[in-house]
């Protein structure tokens, strides 16, 4: 019988009422007892500008939790420049030898002049999509698992402008233009390799980094460029169930239809996150996720992560119609329950999805009742023989 690693992924939450030391504290805390628990992977994800969220250096988070950990393997999903990323890492497997795996995800960046057609051809895509029904409804994969009506963020996208590009300013050096996707991933992988060579033909020596065993995946959302990449350069793949639950099959299938063997991996690997709640009990799990629908809509509504509230807070919340349907696919898509009612649910997405493996996010505002959680969960997972 297969198995199935759970991971976690860790978004370094801060909750109302406590502090940034309180947040790394309790990320060295969970980090600890999750190597305990067994689980396989540490994931730290890069956000700015989040109040709730606290991970804006994952190089400086793996740091801190492989200095208090030993066997847990740790893994970056960031946005920096190549030969940076690289050299970071360098550093970082020096000081914990074998344990580290680099995530590469996309981000949005200042585009050059030339490309600014290409970025709006994509946006107006997006509509297109919309428009011919793709992901308007709710689906089903064959098993039951839900894939939700897409939240349409067409309009958002027109009147985002400004607070992207404020965001650029205080992200990018000024004047500075984010390379194109596929490019940064070849010289990330030259660079490891040994084998990068400037635009002029000069040799370039990352060190530390250069050869440095580190595995490298790719983090997609949908069936676009982010999956095909990581196919066709035969890497692993992490698609995001908890934060794009719609178009989860679609970044799969994409991958999958991609994939070309390498040195690397001979066949396609796929990591599936989740974002779960567990609880000795359906309704007290229940109560334990309530902050969840506010602190989402905080992020889609451009706010960014709100320090992860209370039930109390949540209560007092009058909620919009908007506001619902802002966050309700979210809402449906994440796996709150006893550990049986959560296990089951995550057996069901990973045989929709074939995931090898799932990276398992939970948040709630005590720290005790994440912790908690993440115990509860590896516990049953184990008991039915997928660990």
């Amino acid at each position: 019988m297969s198995t199935t690693p759970l991971s976690v992924l860790d978004l370094i939450p801060r909750s109302s009422g406590t502090t940034t030391a309180d947040a790394i504290r309790n990320l060295v805390d969970l980090a600890q007892r999750a190597e305990r628990f067994g689980y396989h992977r540490y994931w730290f994800a890069e956000h700015h500008l989040n109040p709730g969220v606290l991970g804006v250096s994952p190089a400086v988070s793996i740091a801190l939790v492989g200095a208090a950990t030993s066997t847990i393997r740790l893994v970056q999903l960031g946005h920096r420049q190549p030969l940076a990323t690289v050299e970071e890492f360098g550093l970082l497997d020096a000081a914990y030898p074998g344990r580290l795996d680099l995530g590469l995800g996309r981000s949005i960046g200042r585009q050059k002049p030339e490309n600014e057609p290409a970025v709006k051809a994509a946006v107006s895509a997006y509509a297109a999509q919309r428009g011919s029904g793709q992901h308007t409804v709710e689906q089903r994969a064959d098993n039951g698992l839900l894939l939700p009506k897409q939240y349409d963020f067409t309009e958002r996208l027109k009147t985002a402008g400004g607070k992207v590009a404020a965001f650029l300013d205080l992200l990018q050096q000024p004047g500075a233009y984010t390379p194109d996707y596929e490019s940064q991933i070849s010289d990330i992988l030259d660079f490891l390799a040994g084998t990068y060579v400037s635009p002029a033909g000069a040799p370039i020596h990352a060190n530390p980094g250069e050869g440095a065993p580190i595995q490298v995946w790719i983090l997609g959302a949908s069936g676009g460029s982010s999956a095909t990449v990581a196919g066709a350069r035969g890497l692993r793949f992490v698609a995001g169930y908890h934060h794009s639950p719609s178009t989860v099959l679609d970044a799969v299938q994409a991958y999958r239809k991609a994939f070309v063997a390498s040195d690397v991996l001979s066949e396609p690997h796929v990591a599936v996150s989740a974002d779960v709640v567990v609880a000795a009990s359906d309704e007290q799990a229940t109560v334990l996720a309530a902050g969840y629908g506010l602190w989402v809509r905080g992020i889609r509504s451009g706010e960014g992560a709100i320090p992860f509230p209370a039930p109390e807070e949540v209560a007092r919340h009058e909620w919009s119609d908007d506001d619902r349907e802002l966050v309700r696919d979210r809402i449906e898509t994440q796996l709150v329950g006893s550990p049986r009612t959560v296990a089951d649910r995550l057996e069901q997405l990973r045989d929709a999805t074939g995931a090898d493996e799932l990276a398992i996010t939970t948040i709630t505002h005590g720290h005790a009742d994440r912790v908690r959680s993440y115990e509860l969960l590896a516990a049953e997972w184990k008991r039915r023989g997928n660990w």
